[in-house]
């Protein structure tokens, strides 16, 4: 009986056609996050083609079924392709679709959000016009395609919110660093301050760093900072506690 409905589904699949039924667009989109002198920015690009051409876009495209083996390789091909940029750090968001977001026809598309030390943009494709950091509050602000305002404040959500229980904002930093540095990228993606000495207990406590060398102390003066490079593992750390929360 088995092999019978082994051979039936075989010929269920030999003789089924997918151009059969309407599909939808199916898209990926990253939001790329980085710090510049401090501040908070995300990699956008101009779209060069129709539609909505000319305007300010996250970084993607369509997932191509012959040679991305999955939503996270066709999100870095992506990046890669219309920025030469390629991410320490890649995670899924979200999900979203419907019949409005593309006029080309019903559209979804699989949110990703990217962490990385800043670099600057290589040559882009074709389908590119300019690729920019830019500051998160203005990119936000600004009307960007599609619906990728509302994709950005969503990764925006995601950043902020696992930021504070692992170290997400580690992976915005030029290796090695110092504990001020990484106390200031979590300051930026959390907008607040931190107790010193409450982070630093909390970080070294947990063993995610590797001390590799000290910093010579700005002008010479005072003692040097310890340097720090994030140990292997590291993104599947998360602290019992809110970073910020308790001494």
């Amino acid at each position: 009986m088995a092999s019978r409905d082994h051979a039936d589904e075989q010929r269920f699949l030999d003789e089924y056609n997918p151009q059969d039924y309407l599909s939808p667009l199916v898209t990926v989109d990253v939001a790329i996050f980085t710090l510049i002198e401090g501040r908070l920015h995300v990699l956008l690009v101009q779209r060069a083609n129709h539609p909505e051409r000319g305007r300010w876009a996250l970084p993607g495209g369509f997932i191509d079924a012959g040679q991305d083996q999955a939503l996270s390789a066709a999100a870095a091909r992506k990046l890669r392709q219309k920025t030469g940029v390629t991410a320490p750090y890649l995670e899924q968001v979200c999900t979203v679709g419907d019949n409005a977001r593309d006029p080309r026809g019903w559209s979804v598309t699989v949110l990703y959000m990217a962490l990385m030390a800043h670099a600057p943009t290589a040559a882009f494709v074709d389908s590119v016009a300019d690729t920019r950091w830019w500051p998160l509050a203005d990119a936000m602000a600004h009307d960007l395609a599609f619906d990728h305002r509302q994709l950005l404040a969503a990764a925006r959500q995601r950043l902020s919110g696992k930021t504070a229980y692992t170290v997400l904002p580690v992976h915005t930093l030029d290796t090695p660093f110092t504990l001020t540095q990484l106390q200031q990228a979590f300051e930026e993606v959390l907008g607040a301050p931190l107790e010193k000495k409450s982070f630093r207990r909390r970080i070294l406590s947990a063993d995610i760093l590797d001390e590799v060398g000290e910093a010579p102390p700005p002008g010479g003066r005072g003692r040097p900072a310890a340097l720090f490079r994030p140990k292997a593992g590291l993104e599947d750390h998360a602290f019992v506690r809110v970073v910020g929360e308790g001494k």
